[in-house]
């Protein structure tokens, strides 16, 4: 009963990062949904970025979207500082005299990202909104590659690929990136068989008419594809669609920022939770439950078959194996984070960290979550 009870957890524990990930791929080779895109396609855009005292990143986040290879007459920049206090709004005010397609809003007292995308959403032009963060810089085709999706109709986002950028090789930065290149390959494959799961924030986009304003509490890149979903159109991964950001080189800001979003996407899985009813939306709702809900709460079942692993040490080499490769795990975890000079460099140690990283933030953000505690406001990524 014990050994039937540990492969169990085990294999759930592991599921929405093996299983589910191979499951999507096969399921896409049974019935791959096409795109019907169109590179003619050049509807009318808004680019919105929710800034807080981004004085060093805003000027050339700006600047990189009006070097965007789109018709200037139908695009437009709205930047909406949340009460920023660093010169950011000067910054934004200089852009916008040397060209009219910016437009500076400020949103006050400070609320969050989610409370100035619900602010600036209604003062939009475009019939496409698009989301850049701060400190995004977009390849000069981006939005040409976002946008070209919207030509099929049931498309309602789009999101694109985002690359991070590690001068210094550092444990988390490359940690970070291997995990968002897994994660693109599995949208990707989200994408055949209908709508991805999850999406970047800092290179996306939706037709205004399914921009639903969202609880300020609540994680916009999350719940504003899931809105979407509930509209029946698809919300899918553009790989052409290429940002670049820093990638965060300090473990504490890391561990921080992969709380902060855990915590939220709890609740926005809670606030949308009629989506996990897989006889109202079926296929998608497999996915939901197997992407986010498990692998959010892998710690859980994980933690019990470590466990559960030592107690049936005696029971045969398997476990005993098993136990090792605990030890081993452990080890280069420690490694990483006390020499990350000396032994984060080395790849087994970094992926090992960073996995131990992911987990043990949706622990701590679970918690926090049966709690009852809430994240509104941000602070600027470190890099």
């Amino acid at each position: 009963m014990l050994k039937a009870l540990f492969w169990s957890l085990l294999v759930l524990g592991l599921y929405p990062y093996v299983i589910y990930p191979v499951l999507v791929v096969f399921i896409g080779r049974l019935r791959s949904l096409k795109v019907a895109r169109d590179d003619g396609f050049l509807p009318r855009i808004t680019i919105i970025t929710a800034a807080y005292n981004e004085k060093h990143h805003i000027g050339e986040t700006v600047r990189n979207k009006l070097a965007q290879d789109y018709p200037p007459e139908l695009m437009e920049i709205l930047v909406v500082s949340d009460e920023s206090t660093d010169g950011t709004d000067e910054i934004v005010t200089e852009i916008s005299k040397e060209d009219s397609r910016v437009r500076l809003l400020r949103n006050q007292p400070r609320q969050g990202k989610t409370a100035a995308l619900n602010f600036a959403v209604p003062q939009a032009r475009g019939d496409i909104i698009v989301f850049s963060d701060a400190n995004s810089v977009y390849r000069p085709d981006a939005i040409r590659k976002i946008v070209r999706n919207f030509a099929d109709p049931a498309i309602g986002y789009v999101t694109g690929s985002m690359r991070y950028v590690n001068a210094d090789g550092s444990l988390v930065g490359d940690g970070c990136s291997a995990y968002m290149r897994y994660e693109n390959a599995l949208r990707a494959a989200e994408t055949r068989v209908g709508s991805i799961v999850g999406v970047d924030g800092g290179v996306d986009a939706v037709r205004r008419v399914l921009y639903k304003t969202m609880k300020a509490d609540l994680l916009p890149d999350f719940v504003l594809p899931l809105a979407v979903i509930e509209q029946r159109h698809r919300v899918i991964y553009e790989p052409d669609a290429i940002l670049t950001e820093h990638a965060l080189s300090n473990q504490a800001d890391e561990y921080k920022m992969r709380v902060r979003v855990a915590l939220r996407a709890f609740w926005a899985l809670w606030e949308k939770r009629s989506l996990l009813n897989p006889l109202s939306y079926g296929l998608f709702s497999w996915q939901l439950w197997s992407h986010k809900v498990l692998r959010y709460i892998s710690f859980l079942p994980l933690g019990a078959a470590a466990g559960m692993n030592w107690m049936l040490f005696d029971g045969g080499d398997i476990y005993r194996l098993a136990a090792l490769a605990q030890v081993a795990f452990a080890v280069l975890v420690v490694l990483a984070i006390a020499s990350p000079r000396q032994f984060g460099q080395w790849s087994v140690a970094r992926y090992c960290y960073y996995f131990a990283l992911l987990n043990w933030a949706g622990a701590v953000a679970f918690v926090s979550f049966l709690r009852g505690e809430k994240k509104v406001i941000w602070q600027p990524r470190g890099g």
